[in-house]
């Protein structure tokens, strides 16, 4: 969904594999693996985005999909995520930012969790949301 959404408004697939500044502007990869803990440790993001209009860090968007049939499961894996943004920002700063893209049942227990940890999220349902994004 997320590649169909970018695709229409000018975006190309890229093959970039490494640091997420290395992303040129108007690209964006799934399934990219980040590194962080200075490259001594990699995560999985799900989505990186360079904008057409790189930021003035040129740190790109980086999106975790999120997808749960109800509420129960949801609050097993939220440490995950924080674990992941506090990790990318010990790499990369205040730039390291993680955006959720949420599919489901999250309830307000779950998404008070993350926005206490600095994440946001963008709802599947108002994926216009993302041009908010300099998208």
């Amino acid at each position: 969904m997320i590649s169909e959404f970018l695709t229409k408004r000018g975006y190309q697939k890229a093959a970039v594999r490494g640091k997420p500044t290395d992303f040129a502007p108007g690209t964006f990869a799934t399934h990219v693996i980040v590194p962080v803990s200075n490259g001594t440790v990699n995560i999985p993001i799900d989505v990186v985005i360079q904008p057409q209009k790189p930021n003035k860090a040129n740190f790109p968007i980086l999106i975790e999909a999120k997808s749960a049939g109800d509420f129960t499961n949801t609050n097993k894996r939220r440490k995950e995520e924080a674990q992941k943004i506090h990790q990318l920002r010990e790499a990369y700063g205040q730039n390291g930012n993680l955006l959720l893209f949420l599919c489901g049942y999250f309830d307000t227990g779950y998404l008070g969790y993350e926005a206490a940890e600095g994440l946001d999220w963008i709802w599947e349902h108002r994926i216009d949301d993302m041009l908010q994004l300099g998208i």
